[in-house]
């Protein structure tokens, strides 16, 4: 018996661990554009309406889109099938990237990109919910996200350190390769759990040995959608913390812009990337929290995160956007960043709630699908318009970056206000 339990739980976090490693590598490929956007700027001759749109739309529209159909997906066939078939297509169109010489290639590539990272999360939010039991959710949860910001952080420490002593193509030649033997580990490490059959003729749950067996009697993706849009505690999640999204990566597509036309400093950009590898341990900590204060303090108060997120990091990005020293600019919007991203995996942990066995691929996709288009999609774009267009001077990028970050944080704070009333009247 003992042996067994040791197997199930060796077999579980080695499949939590592979998960994250993947979830960095794909984190490095995503974000090392932004990275790298001064230099591809330069080379190609774009402006920075064109990086907003690059680092942003490109990528994330097609990643909102194609998330909703494998989150379905998901929730249909084996999950880690779908995973390994996105890490392999992504790594290869990371690889290519390095040979672009033109604006439209580099937006096709970005396009495949997301398509292919779209397959990631939306199965692993399903293979987690079965691996591990709904207590420790928001922890394991929170580990699986802090994976973002080791993968972000990760592409400022080598990818920029790369571009420096290189160029940015090789950067991306690097990393690319780099994903395949992630993908062969992956192949080898990975299980596919039982999962959860929810038969809607017969009302009750019934496991499944088979990992590719499909529903019985499903409803349409759409209906199922309108049900989970029908509770409004979800709405104000996905609202507070879409917008939460917007601020951050606006930031983190135009932090290298800030030091360079701010402070002409571009050496701290790779140095910046340890915020981040931080913000991976406050991530984690914000998860084991946000269990804590459930249990003790009531369900409704998972959402509270937010708060701490959207609001406690303001004064400091403040400090850190319009200040005149590049060191005191460096640390106080590197704390801030920490403080404002550490609601990462709170957020992925909250929405599952919402949903039903049968929908956790889908509604994490759904998730994904507004971050994506409001956070991901509408955030850079913004920052580079404003930049632009409304402001002016060296700090253009820094004003245009703290304007979002102001509305979003006060924003996010009511919207989760709005989410606690409504909370647990409409947790599954």
């Amino acid at each position: 018996m003992s042996s067994s339990l040791f197997s199930v739980s060796f077999a579980r976090y080695l499949s939590l661990s592979l998960l994250m490693l993947l979830y960095v590598n794909s984190f490095v490929d995503r974000q090392i554009i932004a990275v790298l956007g001064e230099s591809i700027r330069q080379d190609l001759g774009l402006s920075y309406t064109d990086l907003g749109w690059l680092y942003g739309p490109s990528f994330s529209w097609v990643y909102a889109i194609m998330g909703l159909i494998m989150g379905r997906l998901a929730d249909k066939t084996s999950r880690v099938r779908i995973i390994l078939a996105g890490a392999t297509v992504w790594s290869l169109a990371t690889l290519i990237s390095g040979w672009v010489s033109s604006l439209s290639f580099l937006i096709a590539l970005r396009m495949a990109l997301g398509l292919s990272q779209a397959a990631l999360s939306p199965a692993v939010y399903s293979l987690l919910a079965d691996l591990f039991p709904k207590e420790r959710r928001a922890t394991v949860f929170s580990a699986y996200a802090s994976a973002i910001f080791i993968g972000v952080g990760l592409s400022f420490l080598v990818g920029g350190s790369v571009a420096q002593a290189y160029d940015w193509r090789i950067s991306l030649q690097v990393l690319g390769a780099s994903g395949f033997f992630l993908v062969g580990l992956s192949f080898f490490g990975l299980v596919e759990p039982k999962r959860v059959d929810y038969k809607l003729n017969r009302g009750n749950f019934i496991n499944q040995g088979n990992p590719t067996a499909s529903f019985g009697d499903e409803e349409s993706v759409w209906h199922q959608i309108k049900d989970l849009l029908a509770k409004p505690a979800l709405r104000y999640h996905l609202l507070g913390f879409g917008l939460l999204a917007m601020s951050g990566y606006s930031i983190l597509a135009f932090i290298g812009s800030i030091f360079t036309q701010s402070f002409d400093r571009v050496d701290l950009i790779p140095h910046y990337g340890w915020f981040l590898i931080v913000t991976a341990l406050a991530v984690t900590i914000a998860g084991w929290v946000t269990d804590h204060w459930a249990k003790h303090f009531g369900p409704r108060n998972r959402l509270a995160w937010g708060w701490v997120s959207g609001l406690v990091s303001l004064p400091f990005l403040w400090v850190g956007l319009h200040s005149e020293s590049p060191l005191i600019a460096f640390w106080f919007i590197g704390i801030g960043n920490v403080i404002a991203s550490s609601y990462n995996g709170v957020a992925a942990a909250i929405i599952q709630f919402f949903a039903r066995d049968d929908q956790r691929g889908l509604v994490g996709a759904l998730y994904l699908f507004v971050v994506s288009v409001v956070g991901f999609g509408a955030g850079p774009p913004l920052a580079g318009w404003l930049s632009d267009q409304i402001f002016q001077g060296a700090n253009a990028v820094a004003s245009s970056v703290w304007s979002i970050y102001l509305i979003c944080g006060i924003g996010s704070a009511g919207a989760f206000y709005l989410a606690r009333k409504y909370y647990e009247q409409d947790i599954v």
